[in-house]
């Protein structure tokens, strides 16, 4: 019973060092470690200042009502603020959050001069290094980080492969085809081209994903199954005369049955050239997988 006794002193006083020890470890531990460094940055109450982000701005807050703030019109990547109050003397600070998860964190200063009104983040991020960034994670893009689907879509463009060779539609002098299925990571990348062969441009009204019945000659509501892109490679409104265009959308991983087929369409504003390409389940699960694309950061 001693030496019983004993031993379990010895394993309670061993286990009280371990943690007492663990404990005092993350105590000493700095959280600098993970410190995001702000950017340095003047207001003044009677002018704008405007950050030009990479991509849509996604969040924003203000860390005190000396500031005021937000998105220009029409213009997704554009944030304005300003002072609200002459000649504060506190620093504040302000936080933004972007589409390709990217987290910005700026300290704010009153000037009545400031050094500049306008800044360029894309400029500021290729001086850097995207490498230096970080990443927030999105709830529709899962365990996917952001920035690296957004490499994705970027690298899918600009390699510019066809490796989907029967899929297309041809009308009016329009040209829609299907480039390439992708998947990585349980998401679908959909590399599409648009060719305008005619002088008159092609404005771009809405492209829809959806999934129907083959054989449904008059389609309803619980027919048809739409589809939402999580992101796009750009945004297209208009295709000029004589000019190509391509791009790439990213959605959830999904199969259909044998009797069912994604279309994708896409629709003229003010017009009637629509064109709409047929993706059987046999397209998708030839989806080529992408493991070792060659990203540049």
């Amino acid at each position: 019973m001693n030496n019983l006794f004993k031993s379990i002193c010895v394993f309670a006083l061993t286990m009280g060092f371990t943690i007492n020890s663990f404990a005092q470890d993350s105590i000493r531990t700095p959280l600098a470690l993970g410190k995001i460094e702000p950017y340095r940055m003047e207001v003044t109450y009677d002018k704008t200042s405007h950050l030009i982000f990479p991509t849509a701005i996604r969040y924003v807050d203000l860390g005190s009502e000396y500031l005021i703030a937000g998105k220009a019109e029409d213009a997704e990547n554009v944030l304005r603020i300003k002072a609200s109050v002459r000649d504060f003397e506190q620093e504040t600070n302000f936080s933004v959050i972007t589409n390709d998860g990217r987290f910005y964190n700026f300290n704010v200063y009153y000037s009545s001069y400031p050094e500049a009104l306008s800044y360029d983040l894309h400029t500021m991020q290729k001086a850097v290094g995207k490498a230096n960034g970080n990443d927030v994670l999105f709830e529709e893009l899962g365990n996917n980080s952001p920035s690296l689907a957004g490499l994705l879509l970027e690298t899918i463009h600009k390699k510019d492969k066809r490796i989907v060779k029967h899929i297309g539609a041809k009308s009016f002098g329009i040209q829609f085809i299907l480039k390439g299925i992708y998947i990585h990571n349980g998401k679908y990348y959909f590399h599409t081209e648009l060719r305008n062969s005619t002088n008159v441009p092609f404005g771009i009204d809405f492209i829809n994903f959806k999934v129907v019945d083959k054989k449904v000659a008059k389609r309803t509501v619980v027919q048809e199954h739409a589809l939402t892109p999580l992101r796009t490679y750009k945004p297209l409104d208009e295709i000029s005369g004589k000019t190509t265009e391509q791009n790439v959308f990213l959605l959830d991983q999904f199969t259909t049955s044998d009797d069912k087929v994604l279309l994708i369409e896409i629709f003229e504003k003010n017009g009637g050239r629509h064109q709409t390409l047929q993706v059987e389940n046999s397209d998708l699960i030839q989806a080529r997988l992408i493991n070792d694309m060659h990203l540049k950061f």
